[in-house]
Formats: structure tokens, sequence, C-alpha cells
């Protein structure tokens, strides 16, 4: 009797006493299949390059000295990041739940927590103010802030964050502390610990001042004027919010404007005026979701746009009944941090 094998695309037949050889041959295939496969991989990653499949972060290896700036650079990013929490946009309380709350101006500056030894950026990454505003900081207290050198400046601080040689420019700035990451606190709890823990502190330290309102109409009343004056809009905590890591659904911000970001994987081409020119931003957003943000942008914007993987800053009302930001235009390329 005789059984029919395939074997490397051609068919043969052999005797029945000869079959049992067949799963032993099949094996020794897939053996040198596998190394055959192995030897591949390890070529593979010899020819990467060496920042490939470093372990140390990119920004660890370009984080300045002490000796030329006065801060610690850290050993990882990861450490010093810890909790970041966020706020939520979301409906203002009732006027009942509203007594709960405190209020503070929500500044537009740069994001920044002290770790007690060193200033850095909410992604973690080393901040090197001089010498003299490390000096200014306590030691060995955890604290959530805001680098803000006054309304309507965000873009000038920001390249001042970035920037090396300007240690002037930093007697601009100061460092605005709204919170710190005290496990087991309430909101009140902790800010109440931040006035005492402070309270000594002078330039460029500041504690955030904090309100109660009564009424809408109060909370109302105050966030015009802080609009009419420039600022951004408002913050509202509720006072036994705990510090959590990401979005916090009990700190809410209230902007004229909703904004939010998106990552850059792709663009639509310009027609008419635009011809030659990118027409729109193909965008990523925060939950996975993509859309194409076409208005906001200049001229110059469109001739030389955000590159692919940057994250930018757009505005908008409201959503749409997908989902999707509705009436939005750009605002920013956020820088890196």
């Amino acid at each position: 009797m005789k059984h029919r094998v395939r074997f490397k695309g051609a068919l043969r037949l052999v005797n029945s006493e000869d079959a049992h050889l067949a799963p032993s041959i099949a094996l020794r295939l897939l053996q040198g299949v596998s190394r055959v496969c192995f030897l591949l991989f390890c070529l593979w990653l010899a020819l990467l390059p060496s920042h490939v499949h470093s372990s140390v972060p990119l920004t660890s290896s370009l984080a300045p000295s002490n000796t030329a700036t006065g801060a610690n650079p850290p050993n990882s990013a990861a450490p010093l990041a810890g909790s970041l929490q966020l706020a939520s946009s979301k409906p203002l309380p009732p006027e009942s739940e509203l007594p709960r709350y405190l209020v503070s101006e929500k500044l537009d500056g740069v994001r920044a927590r002290w770790t007690g030894q060193t200033l850095v950026t909410r992604s973690g990454n080393l901040i090197a103010p001089p010498a003299w505003f490390i000096a200014a900081l306590p030691a060995d207290v955890l604290l959530d802030g805001e680098l803000w050198a006054g309304r309507g400046r965000f873009e000038w601080l920001s390249g001042l964050v970035r920037s090396r040689g300007r240690d002037d420019d930093w007697y601009q700035v100061q460092l605005m502390v709204f919170d710190t990451p005290q496990s087991g606190l309430g909101f009140a709890e902790r800010h109440k610990w931040l006035q005492a823990r402070l309270s000594d502190k002078t330039e460029p330290l500041k504690l955030v001042e904090q309100r109660r309102f009564q009424h809408l109409s109060e909370l109302n009343d105050y966030y015009q004027a802080v609009i009419r004056g420039g600022g951004e809009g408002l913050m509202l905590h509720r006072e036994d919010a705990l510090y959590i890591d990401g979005r916090n659904p009990l700190l809410i911000k209230l902007k004229p404007l909703n904004d939010t970001e998106g990552q850059v994987i792709g663009y639509r081409a310009g027609k008419g005026q635009f011809e030659g020119m990118m027409g729109a931003l193909h965008l990523r957003l925060l939950d996975g979701r993509e859309f194409f943000l076409g208005s906001g942008f200049s001229f110059d914007e469109r001739r030389h746009p955000p590159a692919i993987g940057a994250w930018v800053t757009f505005q908008y009302h409201g959503l749409t009944d997908k989902g999707l930001p509705k009436g939005a235009r750009f605002l920013r390329v956020r820088p890196m941090e």
C-alpha cells in the first residue's frame, strides 16, 4: 500500500513501511527554518541604530549638567513624573453643590512639577532655570503648578523654558503652585497644608489663590472679569477631591472655548487659494478617533505645516453627532516637553 506525501511542492509515492519517516522529515524541516529565522532576526537587531533598542530615554542624555544650570538632571524621566492630575471639561456643578468647590484662575503657563530637587515638565523632562530660581524652591516638597509670566505671554514663556542663556528673563517668571500630590487628603486640606508649608516663601514661588462662591451668578461675574482682563478661564476643584493620576471629574475647567490636542498623522492637499499648500491636518485625537483640521492656519503655516508626529492644540465649539470637534480652529503646536 502506498501513501501520497507532499514534499517541497512535489507529490511523491512512498511505501507504507516508509510512511513513518514523514513526521521526522517535517520536524527537521521546521527546525531548519527556525534557525534561519533566528539568524535573520539577530542580523536585523545588529543593523538597528543604537538608540532604538537602548533602555535610556533620549531626554536623559540631553539633560544639561548641574554646573551649567544649577538643576539636578534626572536619572530617568519616569521616577520624576509620578502621578499627573488633569482637569476635565465637564458641565458646571448645580448651584447647591457650588459652595463645595474652590475656584481659581486658569493660568496659561507651562505645567511644571517640583520634585523637591528638580523642576520637570508634565512629561517628566527636566526644566533648567537659573540656579537662583532653583535655590528659592523648598527642598523635599512635592509641588504641582505652572510657570507663569502673566496673562497672554504663553508663547514667550514657552520659548524661554526651551532656551538657554536667558537667565535675566527668569526674573519675570513665577512658579504658581496650585496643588501637591499628598495621598489621602482632599483638595481643601492639601491647600491648607500648602499655605502653612509655603508661608515663609517669596518670589519666585507663589500659591494660587482659591475662592468660594455661593451662587452661580457670583461665579459668572468673576469668570467674566477674568476673561475681560485677558485671562484664560477658571478652575473649579471640589474640596474633597483626592489627587489622582489622569483626568479628575472633580476638577473642572471653565473656558470660553474648549481646547484639546491631536497628533499629526497626515495632510490633505489644499485647493483654490491654498493650491500647493496644506489644506488640512489629519489628526488622531487622544481617544484614537481621527478628523481633519483645516481652519485657523496662516499662509506661512500652510506652506510649512507641523511635522508628522507633532502634537497640536486646537479650539472647538462642542461636538458633532459623531462626537468629533465642531468648529475646530488651529491654535498652536505643542512645544516639545
